[in-house]
């Protein structure tokens, strides 16, 4: 059995004051999941006071990106290094936004992903398709290019420590949530090229679900045999509703 990942995303929300009120009330209602693992991907700036907030317990963090050179002149850039020095637990990587708003490729995703596991951190590699692209039945071929481009040149035993978020572009922010069946598809789809390009590593590897992820729709979503846990956005920046989430992934 895969052990489940909940992930909020926060992108570019909270400050210093949000972040600790969150983490404050959060750990006043939140109890230890023995059985899945709960992690935060907040701001580059609120991640040291997660860290410091979330010590002592089974909460991780994560970062939204970072680059894939240690140091240099790459002004406004975060490193892995840098991350690893304060505690990070995952970075996410790949995401659409950073695809479609700052026009990273497949090759500088795979750069991140190789920099990722050189400092100890899990990658969260996000794929999926465009609205356009599902309409002409291209998600299939989408998703396993993003995906064999992602993992490329990595050993397999990297790989099944790997975890990958399926989010629909269609679907992220928009209120409008794959049906479950839509989101095991494509699951299965990213499961079956990782196992055929990476062989057993397809059984360990989490897949994860994401877009417009809600209390409401999660059990659905999180009962499918191939979906490994969910990568939450707006619902992770309130306490109880994320709560809620991680409750319906213990169900």
């Amino acid at each position: 059995m895969r052990r489940r990942l909940i992930a909020g995303n926060w992108k570019m929300h909270k400050n210093s004051e949000t972040a600790r009120g969150f983490a404050e009330k959060f750990l006043k209602i939140y109890r230890v999941t023995p059985d899945l693992d709960v992690c935060i991907a907040a701001p580059f700036t609120e991640l040291l006071a997660l860290e410091e907030m979330f010590k002592g317990t089974d909460l991780f963090t994560a970062a939204q990106n970072m680059h894939y050179e240690d140091q240099g002149a790459f002004t406004g850039e975060i490193s892995a290094p840098m991350l690893a020095e304060i505690g990070v637990d995952y970075v996410i990587l790949g995401h659409s936004e950073r695809r479609a708003y700052f026009a990273e490729t497949d090759e500088v995703i795979n750069k991140k992903v190789k920099k990722a596991f050189e400092w100890d951190m899990i990658p969260i590699i996000c794929c999926g398709e465009t609205l356009a692209q599902r309409e002409q039945g291209l998600e299939g071929h989408i998703v396993r290019h993003q995906v064999v481009m992602a993992l490329a040149g990595l050993p397999d035993e990297l790989v099944s420590k790997a975890v990958i978020a399926y989010e629909p572009v269609w679907a992220i922010g928009t209120g409008r949530v794959a049906t479950p069946q839509q989101a095991e598809d494509m699951c299965k789809v990213i499961r079956d090229v990782v196992r055929v390009y990476h062989g057993n590593a397809a059984d360990d590897v989490k897949i994860l679900y994401g877009g417009s992820v809600k209390p409401e729709n999660a059990k659905e979503i999180l009962d499918m045999e191939d979906i490994d846990g969910a990568l939450v956005g707006g619902a992770s920046l309130d306490p109880d509703d994320f709560l809620k989430i991680i409750k319906q992934a213990q169900l």
